[in-house]
Formats: C-alpha cells, sequence, structure tokens
C-alpha cells in the first residue's frame, strides 16, 4: 500500500529485524549468506528466511527442522554477537527520534509524527531508518508505518522480508480487514480455532460480527479488546518509559529422560539467574510462574503470588521449588522437555511498602556478594555445585530493564 504525499498522522514506526539470529550469522559470515541457516541446537532458536521456505519455524525440534530441510546448515548461537548487534540498531533508533519503546532486542515502536519539517514524512524517515540499519549495522529490518501502534506493527508483518509499508490514514480498514484474524494481537492457536469454528476467518468477517456476540464467544475482555482491534481502535501512545512487567529464563531439555535431581538443578540455575536479574534492576516481584513442556509438547503453568514482594534468592527458589514438586507427577508421566521459570507482578523497589520493624536494607548478604562477583567476572563465574558438568544454559540476550 502506497502513501499519499499528503498523509497526515500516519507517524508510528514498528521497526522488526528480520529473522534476527540467523541475520547476523550471514552478516558475519558470507559462506552462509543465500543459504538455509538454522541456529540452535536441540531447538531452532531462529531460521533465515531460506528455511523458513521449508516449514523451518521456532521453537521447533532440531530434529524435525532437519527433516524438513535436510541442506540446512546449523550453527550455535553466539548471545554476545546478537547482544551487540542489538545495541547498534538501538543507537539508530534513538538517532532517528527520542520517542523509542523496546520490545524485544530486535523490535521497537518509533514515534515520528513531530519530525516531519525536520526529517520529511514518516514514510521517508522509514526508509532512510531501513537504509541506515542495513548500512550500518549490515541486518535487514522491514518497517510498518501507521497511526497507530497495532496497525504499524501489523504493516512490518506483512512487509517482511526486508520491506516497507505504510497503511495511509482512511485506509486503515481497506488494510486490515482481509488479513487472517491470526493477524489481530490476542489471537493465538486456541482462540483461531475458537473463532474458525464459527466460520470467522478473516478480520472483517469478525468486525461484522459485533462486539456482544464476540465477549459472549470469547469472554467479555477478550471479546471487547479483539472487536476493537478490528476496527483499527488502539489509543496507545509510544512509551518511552514502559518497563518490564516480567522476566523470564528457560531452558531446552531435549527427549530424553531427565532425574528430579537434574531438573532441581536446572531450576536452581534458572532461578539464581533471574533473581541477578531482579536485584540489578532495583525491582522485586510478587509471582513466581513456573513454566513446563512435556515430552507430547503439551505445556502446563504453575504459579504462586507471595505474601510480600522480594527479590531474595532463597525465597526465589523455594517457592519455584514448592511448584516443581507440585508439577513432578506429570513430569513423571508424560517426561519433560523444557522447563522455564518467571518473575511476574514486579515492582520497584524503592516503591514498596517496608514490613515492620523499619530499618535499613542489609547490603552484605550472599545474594549481593554473588551478584558483585557476577557482575564483575562473568555470569559464569559463581555457580552451583549441581550444575558443574551441565552448564549454565543459553542466556537470551534482553533489552536493559
Amino acid at each position: 500500500m502506497t502513501a499519499v504525499p499528503d498523509a497526515t498522522g500516519a507517524g508510528i514506526l514498528h521497526a522488526d529485524l528480520d529473522s534476527f539470529y540467523a541475520s547476523v550469522e550471514q552478516r558475519d559470515d558470507p559462506r552462509l549468506r543465500g543459504r538455509p541457516v538454522i541456529v540452535g541446537g536441540g531447538v531452532v532458536l531462529a531460521a533465515s528466511y531460506e528455511a523458513k521456505a521449508f516449514g523451518v519455524r521456532t521453537p521447533m525440534n532440531a530434529r524435525q527442522a532437519r527433516q524438513l530441510c535436510p541442506q540446512a546448515i546449523v550453527v550455535p548461537p553466539r548471545m554476545s554477537a546478537y547482544a551487540r548487534a542489538s545495541k547498534a540498531v538501538f543507537e539508530i533508533f534513538r538517532d532517528t527520534t527520542p520517542e523509542v519503546e523496546g520490545l524485544s532486542i530486535d523490535e521497537a515502536f518509533l514515534d515520528v509524527r513531530g519530525l516531519r519539517r525536520i526529517d520529511g514524512t514518516p514514510e521517508q524517515i522509514a526508509a532512510h531508518l531501513r537504509e541506515r540499519v542495513r548500512r550500518e549495522a549490515g541486518l535487514p529490518i522491514s518497517v510498518g508505518v501507521a497511526r497507530t501502534k497495532f496497525l504499524a506493527k501489523v504493516a512490518s508483518a506483512v512487509a517482511k522480508p526486508d520491506g516497507l509499508l505504510m497503511v495511509s490514514p482512511g485506509e486503515e480498514l481497506d488494510f486490515l480487514h482481509p488479513l487472517p484474524v491470526e493477524r489481530l494481537w490476542g489471537v493465538g492457536a486456541v482462540t483461531a480455532a475458537t473463532l474458525h469454528e464459527y466460520g470467522i476467518t478473516r478480520i472483517g468477517e469478525l468486525a461484522a460480527l459485533g462486539e456482544r456476540p464476540l465477549m459472549s464467544m470469547l469472554g467479555p475482555g477478550a471479546g471487547r479488546h479483539l472487536y476493537a482491534l478490528s476496527w483499527a481502535r488502539d489509543p496507545r501512545r509510544v512509551d518511552t518509559g514502559r518497563r518490564r512487567r516480567s522476566i523470564g529464563a528457560q531452558r531446552a531439555l531435549g527427549q530424553r529422560p531427565r532425574s528430579a535431581d537434574e531438573i532441581d538443578a536446572y531450576l536452581a540455575g534458572l532461578s539464581d539467574r533471574l533473581g541477578h536479574r531482579l536485584r540489578a534492576a532495583g525491582r522485586l516481584c510478587r509471582t513466581v510462574v513456573l513454566r513446563l513442556r512435556f515430552g507430547d509438547f503439551t505445556r502446563a503453568t504453575r504459579s504462586h503470588t507471595l505474601l510480600e514482594a522480594t527479590d531474595g534468592g532463597a525465597i526465589l527458589l523455594r517457592t519455584a521449588r514448592a511448584l516443581l514438586s507440585a508439577a513432578m507427577p506429570l513430569i513423571r508421566d508424560r517426561g519433560l522437555t523444557l522447563i522455564g521459570l518467571s518473575l511476574t507482578n514486579l515492582d520497584d523497589a524503592t516503591a514498596v511498602q517496608l514490613a515492620l520493624p523499619l530499618g535499613p536494607r542489609p547490603e552484605a548478604t550472599l545474594d549481593a556478594t554473588l551478584d558483585r562477583l557476577r557482575d564483575r567476572f562473568g555470569a559464569g563465574t559463581v555457580t552451583r555445585a549441581v550444575l558443574l558438568g551441565r552448564g549454565e544454559g543459553l542466556s537470551v540476550p534482553i533489552l536493559p530493564d
């Protein structure tokens, strides 16, 4: 869809790096360019578009991926390289506009509505942004331009790979309504299956159904949310002060059976990693969430909300272990291929009501000492004895909190 020259209001950009990990690998190794590339070992962490053409997707099992694309080149992940590439791209984002809201290390919203007289139209700014990312970071990026964050994100997805798409004001519904319902935020596999049962496959069909029927079909919250999006209603602004609402980490375990002690060791490692991140960001958490993927690829989630927000490593691990213990019968029956841990209901450490008796927070704690060692010498400097020989697992790059 081409922008009209005098279009006004469409000044939200969604910039999304294409197959980020795989693109970094192809950038750094010319032999990989134009060839199907899979990043990962037991699980596909990323796939180049050449591999995606054969049906390879994340987080597919590597064995299945190789069956779909036998000629694929499998490379181990290089997280430090991805972190450096992300930093370089975000420097370009922030040099384009101060109004940047990072969503992950490879995508962000940018508000450029105030730059027309300085840098040109939003579409011209988006084109220049793409050229700079290609020239300075060596990476392909897709950009969507629209009046709302939702439409900009949809536009960037439609523009992939390595494209630019502007949804001009007045043409939003013409762009949106023919698209499949899966393009709507909040429509996953379960919701899509429900909508398909009612014969709703396109966003326009969902919009025509009406809000009340959707609410009765999907529930009040989901119904109202999807109906508003189907009519391109999204009042959210680009939020430059947005802080993470949760933090998480996970570890793929493969298909072979794991003992209870081994699973507990991996859980302890995840808990230590998240506790370090939580304290480094000056945050506290109220809710601990355990995520499991079984041998039959079904999933389960267990959570517990604490009476008092904390960043204490011992409390976090004790809570996580209680959740794991309750889930062990399911693990014994179905096997376990992935374990994940999330900390949610985050608060700033300075904004939480202190418990009596009031007093200064101790600084010479074991957590604080271990944090200082890891900050100075690296994450693997100090580890639990049970993790020796098993490794810390992959630490995925994240945006600063």
